[in-house]
Parts: structure tokens; C-alpha cells; sequence
């Protein structure tokens, strides 16, 4: 078995905000995934704009998601400068509460050759530098999958 997929050592992540991002980021230190969808026309955006790629409207509703992911793409590092025994898994995810949106992020806690395309995930968060959280994904469990038809594998 491969060491399981991390994410980098809080210390080491800095972000910077902006009007614009600022949202995202406040949701994420209470622990609540968001997306930016237009005021006027409804189309997601991410990472976030200060106006829409579709109509160019800069109204914005910040959305709170579910949590939901699945995996659209991803990558397996074995080793990060100053840190060679890491095993990171940056992921781009689908996002089912925000049709057309897809985030940039890694999946953590997983064994980096179980990772696939369609992988249905969960969000959580990391600590990160300066006090923020970073939304971060890990497998979801079986009561927290979608089944067929849009219901959870959860059986009541």
C-alpha cells in the first residue's frame, strides 16, 4: 500500500484575498463550501471574477453548497520540494450544486492508486497560515454517495 494522498503542511499555504475572493475564503474559515453564481443570468463561476464570463454582469449571490464533489481530473506527486516523503493528489472537481463550476483542490486521506475519475467526494477543510481553512475533499462515505436517480445510498 502507498502512503495515503495529504495535503501540504498547513504552515507552508499562504493565500492572499481580494473583494472578490474574500467571500470563498470567509465562507471556508467557517467551514462552508461557496460559489459565486451571477445575479443576472445564474451561471457559476470558479474560481471567482469580478464579473460573469457569460453576460458580464458583476450581481453575485454567493451559493452555500452541499459539500458534493466528484473527481473530473487529478494527479498523484510523490515528493514536494523541502518534503520528499509527501504524497500529494491535486484533484479539479465537479461540483453538482453549481453546474459548470469546477475547483482546483486535493483529495486527502486516500490511497493516491484508489483515486479515479468519477470518485465521488466530500468536502472538509485544512488548516492553513494566518488562520484560514482550505476546502479540501475526501472520499465520501456510502451513506453520503448519490445513488442512481439522484437519492443517497443511504437506506432508510
Amino acid at each position: 500500500m502507498s502512503p495515503l494522498a495529504t495535503a501540504l503542511p498547513g504552515e507552508t499555504i499562504r493565500i492572499a484575498t481580494n473583494p472578490t475572493t474574500e467571500p470563498f475564503w470567509a465562507a471556508a474559515k467557517e467551514r462552508r463550501l461557496v460559489a459565486p453564481r451571477c445575479g443576472r443570468c445564474g451561471h457559476f463561476r470558479l474560481p471567482p471574477t469580478p464579473y460573469c464570463p457569460q453576460c458580464q454582469s458583476t450581481d453575485v449571490d454567493w451559493v452555500t453548497l452541499s459539500g458534493r464533489a466528484t473527481v473530473y481530473s487529478f494527479a498523484v506527486v510523490h515528493g514536494f520540494p523541502g518534503l520528499p516523503e509527501i504524497t500529494v493528489v491535486p484533484v479539479v472537481v465537479d461540483l453538482p450544486d453549481a453546474p459548470g463550476a469546477r475547483l482546483v483542490s486535493n483529495v486527502v486521506d486516500v490511497d493516491p492508486a484508489e483515486v479515479a475519475i468519477g470518485m465521488e467526494l466530500t468536502v472538509d477543510f485544512h488548516p492553513i497560515a494566518d488562520g484560514w481553512l482550505l476546502p479540501v475533499f475526501r472520499r465520501s462515505a456510502p451513506a453520503d454517495r448519490v445513488a442512481p436517480g439522484g437519492g443517497t445510498g443511504a437506506i432508510s
